[in-house]
């Protein structure tokens, strides 16, 4: 084992294997965007769907105005992530559906971990029951994780009503922050024997875990690590990801 500057212990993978395999999990939750993935998928589907021209001008104006405060701190993490949703107000479902499906295969399938991807097909093969909570949209996380074996109703994400088949404004669930380990109560998991993620907003679902295990840690979670005496992965990837397109924004860091 590695250990860092700050006295924390970073696993390599195959000690994380070893670690996971032999706690003999029955159920494991992840986190998606840089623990699954580098990059932000929620930010970049919607930039993404704004150049389609999914959305209005005025809403595009209003959502970039919105994210820009969020970067400053002014609008909180779950507003932000609510708000990246509710933008889809009135449009088709199964619009949105296809339009997730071809940004992940395009944006998304080529940042998978390789790690983390042999890390889920062992615990699938293993017969481990897998969870994936998220607070980027339902859409992209649903299309982003159902390769490994992770069906749609074991996605928790951002979402909202839907009405005969049309996306409504009214929000069902914003899984951040303390919001994550609610989402997994509601479902009856209130204490996950392994629980994966990289961010601060991931913080309170690592702490109602059996085992915690994080993954590319971002500087807010790795305090927080150092401080638990937890250990953590960084996978070969995450190094060359451009800060510009993943990891937690600043105002997340706060």
């Amino acid at each position: 084992m590695i250990s860092t500057q700050m006295d924390v212990t970073k696993w390599s993978a195959k000690e994380l294997e070893t670690l996971v395999l032999s706690s003999k999990p029955r159920v494991a939750v992840f986190d998606c965007d840089g623990t699954l993935w580098g990059g932000d998928s929620g930010h970049g589907f919607m930039e993404w769907s704004i150049e389609q021209g999914l959305v209005s001008r005025s809403t595009s104006d209003w959502i970039d105005t919105r994210y820009r405060a969020y970067l400053a701190g002014e609008v909180s993490e779950l507003q932000i992530c609510g708000e990246m949703v509710q933008i889809y107000a009135g449009l088709r479902e199964q619009e949105l559906r296809s339009a997730a499906a071809q940004y992940v295969d395009e944006f998304v399938r080529p940042r998978v971990f390789p790690e983390m991807e042999r890390l889920l097909g062992l615990l699938r093969d293993a017969g481990v029951e897998l969870w994936a909570v998220s607070s980027t949209n339902r859409w992209v996380v649903a299309e982003g994780v159902n390769q490994y074996g992770i069906p749609d109703e074991r996605v928790l994400a951002a979402e909202v009503a839907i009405l005969d088949g049309v996306i409504q404004s009214e929000l069902l669930d914003v899984p951040t922050d303390e919001g994550k380990a609610a989402s997994l109560r509601r479902v009856g998991l209130s204490a996950p024997d392994a629980v994966f993620g990289n961010s601060i907003h991931d913080l309170a679902m690592l702490q109602i875990a059996k085992k915690a295990f994080p993954i590319n840690p971002s500087p807010a979670l790795l305090e927080i690590v150092a401080k638990h005496g937890w250990a953590y992965f960084v996978p070969a990837a995450a190094e060359g990801i451009d800060a510009a397109v993943g990891g937690e924004a600043p105002a997340a860091e706060q």
